[in-house]
C-alpha cells in the first residue's frame, strides 16, 4: 500500500507522465528494451478501465507471446507502436510487421474518458474499432484526438526514458525489441 501512495505521489509530482487515470491498481506489464533504447518500461494496466483488452495483454505477455517483438512504427512526437505477436518477431522477415495480431480473438472496444497524453498506452486497431487484438502503442505527447476513438489500457509510470529513446521510423532500420514482457500482479 505504501508502495502505490509513494507512486502515486510521484506521478501527481511529475507532468511529464500521464495525468488523471485510476489508481494504482495494477497489474503492471513490465517491459525489457534492447536496441538503441535500453532498459525498462513498467506500465500500469487498468482493468476498470479496459478489462476485455488488459486482460487480453496479460494472457499474451503471460505466454510469452511478446517476447521478442520489435517497435515497428514509431513516429517522433506522436507514438510508438509494438505488439504484433504474429508478423512482428526480431530477427524474422519484418516486411508485414504492424499487419498481424494473436491466435486470441479480436476485442469490442472499451472506451474510456481518458485522454490520449504523454505515457498513456492504447491499442491499436484497424478501420474497425472493434478489431483490438495484441497491438499497442506508447504516447510520446498529445494525442487528444484519438480521445473516444482508442481504447486505453494503460500508463507508463517508469521508464518514459526508454520509450523517448525509442529509434524513429515506419519501421524504423534495426528496430528496438521487447525481449521479454512478463506481468506483475
Amino acid at each position: 500500500m505504501f508502495s502505490k501512495i509513494v507512486a502515486a505521489a510521484f506521478l501527481l509530482a511529475t507532468p511529464a507522465l500521464a495525468q488523471d487515470v485510476p489508481d494504482l491498481a495494477g497489474p503492471n506489464l513490465v517491459i525489457q528494451v534492447s536496441g538503441q533504447a535500453k532498459g525498462t518500461v513498467v506500465i500500469d494496466l487498468l482493468p476498470d478501465v479496459a478489462p476485455k483488452h488488459v486482460a487480453q495483454i496479460t494472457a499474451l505477455a503471460e505466454q510469452g507471446a511478446y517476447d521478442n517483438v520489435v517497435f515497428h512504427r514509431v513516429i517522433d512526437g506522436f507514438m510508438a507502436q509494438t505488439g504484433d505477436v504474429q508478423n512482428g518477431k526480431a530477427g524474422g522477415d519484418l516486411a508485414y510487421a504492424g499487419t498481424g495480431g494473436s491466435s486470441l480473438p479480436d476485442l469490442p472496444a472499451e472506451f474510456s474518458n481518458i485522454s490520449f497524453q504523454r505515457g498513456i498506452v492504447g491499442m491499436a486497431r484497424s478501420q474497425d474499432p472493434n478489431s483490438a487484438n495484441s497491438q499497442f502503442f506508447i504516447m510520446f505527447g498529445d494525442g487528444s484526438f484519438l480521445d473516444g476513438q482508442y481504447t486505453v489500457v494503460g500508463r507508463v509510470i517508469s521508464g518514459m526514458d526508454v520509450v523517448d529513446a525509442i529509434k524513429r521510423g515506419e519501421p524504423p532500420s534495426n528496430p528496438d525489441v521487447m525481449t521479454k514482457v512478463t506481468v506483475q500482479k
